[in-house]
């Protein structure tokens, strides 16, 4: 009959067994579940903590990288004003060299059609004079008499009346 005590339940060891086994559990959930749950909780805010780091610089890093694109578009921006400013500059610079060069050979224009009649002048009086001289040498050489200063100027401005009439 010794297999038969193997098999049958002992009342007050059943008993035993079960307070043993609550024993146990109440001491693993006191002692083991307890500082389990708090460390998983820890982790749980670390991970929490971390994930919401993260949300924050991702967000500071949009707002960076926002700020950073607009001032690019600005740089941009004011480079192209500062070009088109160089620009209109140079244009300026550029009409008033011509218009500062235009004058200049209108000027020049002017003093040399300016010195050219004062040299065609000079040069008609060197005529008269050498036509009146030689002139004077032929008419009183013809007429064999001496002619008075009026005579010749008269003759003088016959002649290159007559001859300015033909140009």
């Amino acid at each position: 009959m010794q297999t038969q005590d193997l098999v049958t339940i002992v009342p007050w060891t059943f008993i035993a067994q079960i307070c043993n086994l609550f024993i146990q559990i109440f001491l693993i959930k006191k002692f083991l579940l307890g500082p389990i749950r708090k460390v998983i909780e820890k982790r749980k805010m670390l991970a929490t903590e971390e994930l919401d780091k993260a949300r924050e610089s991702g967000a500071q890093a949009a707002a960076m990288k926002e700020e950073y694109e607009k001032s690019i578009a600005d740089a941009k921006s004011e480079a192209n004003e500062i070009i088109a400013i160089a620009n209109r500059t140079a244009e300026a610079r550029a009409d008033e060299i011509l218009r500062k060069a235009a004058e200049e050979a209108a000027a020049l224009k002017n003093k040399a059609a300016a010195d050219i009649e004062q040299e065609r002048k000079t040069a008609v009086n060197e005529v008269k004079d050498e036509i009146g001289s030689m002139a004077m040498e032929i008419a009183g050489k013809v007429i064999g008499r001496e002619i008075s200063e009026e005579d010749h100027k008269k003759l003088i401005d016959d002649f290159i009346e007559n001859v300015g009439d033909k140009k």
